[in-house]
Order: C-alpha cells, then structure tokens, then sequence
C-alpha cells in the first residue's frame, strides 16, 4: 500500500497555474508553496484564463465550476500544459474530453476526490460491496455532508462511491437521490441522502442494514488540507506523462 510519503521528495519544482482561486485553490497554493512550486497565475472571474500567464505553466490545477472546466481544459490542450481537474458534475463531456486529450497528445488527470485518504476509502467500499452481494437481508445506502457552497448534489464523491458498489454488487443497479431526506428506493435502487450543513469539508458514509444490525465504513475530512495535497501530488506525479490518467494511476492502485 502506497503511503503519501512515497510522493514527498521525488518530484520537480514546478510552475503551477491555478484555475479556480476560491477556499480549494488557496488551500492547493498553500501546499504547493510550502512543497517549494511557484504559483505563476490565478485564475478567477477578475482574471480570466486569456488575461493569464498560463502558457508558461508546466502545470494547471482545475478547481472551478462545472460550467467552465471544459472551456479550461481545451484552453490547456490547445496550449500544450498538462492539467489536474478536481471540479465535478461535469461528467457527461468526459468521454469527449478524453478522446481529445489523447489525439492532442496531451496530459489530463482527473478525480472526483484526490484525498489519500478518500481514494483509500473507495478501494474498502469496493471490497465491502463484494462481500455484501448477494446478502438480502441488508439494504444498502449512503449519506454525504458537505458545506453550504458546495453546488452539486450528490457530490462527486458520492457518484464514484455509487459507482463502486454498483460495479462490484448486481444487487444495485442505479441510484436515487434525496436531498436533506431519505429518498424512497425500489429494488436495485441505492439511496444517496445529501446534506449541507456549514463548514463541513465532506463526509461520506456507507451503511448496510438488516433487522438484526448494521454495517458502516465512513470518511470524514477535517480539512480542506487533504484534498489539496492530493492535487499537488497527482501534479506532480503528471509531470511529462502523456494520456489521461486517475488517481489510480498516481496510487497505483
């Protein structure tokens, strides 16, 4: 198992241009200052990426919004810089993106979560879906708390959460969202509850329950620190590496 001292020191110093300069994107420049990188530009809606001085980055760092991060991407395809997305809800243009990133021959990298701790957390909710499969009498379920800024619902997280039981348990085939409430559920159906409360950075949460007792895994940041050495690490793992990559690849999972 990988432990995030295995990313500490072998990397170069880089020259980092932020896309997204909101509570994440300080948190990344405060890991990425203290790990020796030089921020070079600040992308915001003062400083858009064409006012940037973007081209002489050696790498992006995408935390915006959904409705701005392919424009941000194809803008860094089209400039040859290798870029790190952590912004989500943006899915449904993926598959597009991937296959223009690899006949550019560019260098995309992205996650959902790239907390060490999270990613850890999706290979255990994996494992677990495996051994609950087939178990009737347990109902599964999750709960995500996020803060009050956080504009989708479910979160990312949450989907690739979903994702992994529904891969690894035929009982779930789709899942249903509930917003502040548990929502009603159908057979094949995993229910997602989203809450968001003030100043939580994420917590998400696993349950299979029957009469008799109930199973949980569960994953609570404390910070924002987490996620944003995760995103300077996989920065630093993509430097001069073609293609688009997880943080599978970075863990080596």
């Amino acid at each position: 198992m990988p432990t995030i001292s295995n990313h500490l020191y072998l990397f170069t110093k880089m020259k980092i241009a932020l896309i997204g300069y909101g509570k994440m994107g300080k948190a990344i420049e405060e890991i990425a200052l203290e790990r020796g990188h030089t921020i070079i530009a600040k992308i915001n809606t003062q400083h858009p990426i064409e006012s940037s001085e973007i081209f002489e980055a050696d790498v992006a760092i995408e935390f915006s919004r959904p409705d701005k991060v392919v424009d941000h991407i194809q803008y860094c395809l089209d400039g040859s810089i290798p870029i790190v997305v952590g912004t989500t809800a943006w899915q449904a243009h993926f598959e597009a993106i991937k296959e223009q990133t690899l006949a550019a021959n560019g260098s995309l990298l992205y996650a959902s979560n790239f907390s060490i701790g999270v990613n850890i957390f999706f290979e255990l909710n994996k494992k677990l879906a495996q051994l609950m499969h087939g178990k009737i009498d347990y109902t599964a379920s999750m709960d995500e708390i996020h803060h009050l800024q956080k504009l989708d619902a479910p979160s990312g997280t949450a989907i690739t959460l979903a994702h992994g039981i529904m891969e690894n348990n035929e009982d779930y085939s789709s899942w249903v969202l509930g917003e502040e409430k548990n929502p009603y559920t159908t057979d094949g159906q995993l229910g997602i509850t989203s809450y968001r409360q003030p100043d939580v950075p994420g917590t998400h949460s696993i349950h299979y329950k029957s009469d008799v007792d109930t199973i949980s895994i569960s994953h609570e940041a404390h910070s924002r620190k987490g996620f944003a050495l995760g995103a300077v690490i996989a920065a630093e793992w993509l430097q001069k590496k073609k293609g688009v990559f997880t943080m599978n690849d970075v863990l080596n999972f």
